[in-house]
């Protein structure tokens, strides 16, 4: 598939890093603007109907009280050709009230029969209606009804006592027009839609600048990355942008670097074990070609060179066998015959079998048991990290030194440690001990003798256990090694 085209899938996934932080700053640009229209217009909405509802009934209150003042329910006919002045002027402010607030009034007598209707159509019929029942209880109505666009309240007619108390005589049942507040509404509405439509733009513009800008250390990442897969460079990638960009290029140049340890191990590896495979050959070859150039040479001469190339073959045969066991050591397909196994007993044996060796330098071999320890192991593989650990203290230890072997255990591992008083490890050879074919004293390989593979093949060994091994040394002063393994043995 095309970059450009899995480029523009991952942005419509929304897989990439810059579509999510732009959909993040659009929602957080448009959402609370949005939420901030809809409260203000609705609360202007709620203020101005309960403003105008209150201005119509304050003027509702006062018209309440000229009706009983003037006994307009006692003494009002509409059909009666003579009314009273007062009646009269009644009907005219009532009719003002009307034609102001482009509403309907209607007067309903303690009957429930409407005595006056400023529309003319329900005079003289029976109004029971739940909002007229509870204001004649007492109870005020107010309802906006925005789909029809009108506001309907009732107020009661009281006629109040001396002392403050009094009955509802009667009920004024109006209704108004919302349209200065619908009016407004509409003009709210379309400068909040225009508010909107300019917020969107700037914010549409300013998360796809921002997201850009936020997302282009990572670019910088990949296109860094990508130049040092294609061989364009070997140098360290440094985007230090962001802390978390630090990490990513950190991370990948240590990755890099392991990658480059790795490589130059494996070119190591294969030239040691050319040369360590070599060598023998080379030897044996020029005493084999000794021998032939002298037909005449004596017994004594041929069981010399013979000697030779029988150790020479030992020493070739040595190196193959360990690179079998190494290969061996693989996590994925080597096996493992795990047994319950008493690691004080089996360092016991170890010992023993490595205390002539000891004894040739005056090396004094000792084992510290903390306490009993009983392990699931693989007691080859368990004895192959016991001897080789001791086995190169003592080769690498001084002459009437020490190597000291503790085993202690807690709840879940134990831990086996073999420390020295020999020549040490340099800092820098540390981190290279367990590579394959190396050698701290590469002088004296040969007189020290083995292959170079002792600490790989422990270090596979004890992996295989799901364990550890860590290492501290002073030059000059000694090395301990610290193997730590699962008393019980977790496996793949």
């Amino acid at each position: 598939m095309k970059p450009g085209l899995q480029k523009f899938l991952d942005v419509v996934r929304l897989r990439s890093l810059r579509a999510r932080i732009f959909i993040i700053l659009i929602l957080v640009g448009i959402l609370p603007n949005i939420l901030m229209e809809m409260v203000i217009v609705k609360t202007y909405e709620i203020k101005a109907v309960e403003q105008r509802s209150e201005t119509v009934q304050n003027q509702l209150k006062i018209l309440a009280n000229h009706l009983i003042a003037n006994e307009f329910l006692e003494n009002y006919n509409p059909n009666s050709p003579y009314k009273l002045e007062s009646h009269e002027i009644i009907e005219a402010e009532l009719d003002m009230l009307s034609n102001l607030y482009e509403g309907r009034v209607m007067i309903i007598g303690k009957s429930h029969r409407v005595l006056l209707d400023t529309y003319n159509i329900s005079e003289g019929r029976t109004m029971i209606s739940e909002e007229v029942v509870k204001c004649f209880r007492g109870e005020n109505i107010s309802n906006y009804d925005a789909e029809h666009g009108y506001i309907e309240m009732t107020t009661p007619i009281v006629n109040t006592t001396d002392d403050g108390d009094g009955t509802v005589q009667g009920v004024m049942l109006t209704s108004i027009s919302d349209s200065t507040i619908s009016s407004t509404m509409k003009s709210l509405n379309r400068n909040a839609i225009a508010v909107e439509i300019i917020t969107i733009v700037l914010v549409v513009t300013f998360s796809f600048i921002v997201s850009g800008m936020l997302t282009r250390p990572f670019e910088r990442i990949t296109k860094a990355i990508a130049e040092l897969k294609a061989g364009y460079s070997n140098e360290p990638i440094s985007v230090k942008s962001y802390t978390e960009t630090v990490h990513i290029s950190d991370a990948f140049n240590q990755l890099q670097s392991r990658m480059k340890t790795l490589d130059d191990s494996r070119k190591e590896f294969v030239s040691n074990v050319s040369h360590e495979l070599k060598t023998p050959l080379t030897s044996m070859k020029v005493l084999a070609d000794s021998l032939i150039a002298q037909p005449d040479a004596p017994a004594e001469l041929y069981r010399e060179f013979m000697g030779d190339i029988a150790s020479e073959i030992d020493r070739e045969n040595s190196i193959i066998t360990d690179l079998l066991a190494l290969t061996k050591m693989d996590l994925n397909t080597q096996e493992v015959n795990i047994s319950s196994v008493n690691i004080g007993d089996l360092a016991e044996i170890i010992l023993k079998r490595l205390r002539p060796i000891a004894r040739k330098k005056d090396i004094e071999l000792t084992l510290e048991e903390q306490r009993e320890v009983v392990a699931d192991v693989d007691e080859v593989k368990m004895s192959l990290i016991m001897t080789n650990l001791v086995e190169n203290a003592i080769k690498y230890n001084k002459e009437h030194g020490t190597v000291k072997v503790s085993l202690d255990s807690d709840i879940q591992y134990f831990t086996f440690i073999v420390e020295d008083t020999g020549c040490g490890i340099p800092e820098e050879s540390l981190p290279l001990i367990y590579e394959r074919f190396y050698r701290v004293d590469k002088s004296h390989s040969r007189e020290i003798g083995g292959t170079g593979l002792g600490l790989a093949i422990t270090r596979s060994a004890v992996l295989l256990h799901r364990g550890s091994i860590s290492v501290t040394s002073e030059e000059g002063a000694g090395s301990t090694f610290t193997v730590k393994i699962p008393l019980t043995y977790v496996g793949n």
